[in-house]
């Protein structure tokens, strides 16, 4: 099995609404991150022109990378500059720290 890293970096506002539906699909495990940064939009009132949003990382199984993006698209998209962005990455290998043991598919 094939497993993706999927990173999104959305606004702070939608990211109770986000996790919520990543819940309701049952997505086991997600990590959540207050960034600051500025890419299509920036925040000229600001001297480093930072924007505070929330970046989320999901292991997932290849099979359910489509499905999970467009659960994160349809809730973080209002159409403003600063929506963000969804990356996904290819995972090699995953190991649990715990069990000193490489995790298997059926644990992610």
């Amino acid at each position: 099995m094939e497993l993706r890293t999927v990173v999104a970096i959305i606004r702070n506002e939608v990211l109770e609404k986000v996790e919520g539906r990543l819940v309701d699909m049952g997505v086991k495990g997600i990590s959540v991150t207050k960034v600051k940064g500025y890419g299509e939009y920036a925040n000229f009132f600001n001297p480093d022109w930072m924007v505070s949003h929330s970046r989320i990382e999901i292991f997932t199984e290849r099979s359910r990378v489509d499905e999970t993006i467009a659960a994160i698209m349809e809730l973080a998209h209002t159409s403003m500059p600063g929506d963000g962005v969804v990356a996904v990455l290819p995972v090699e290998k995953l190991y649990r720290i715990r069990t000193r043991s490489e995790a298997l598919p059926e644990e992610i």
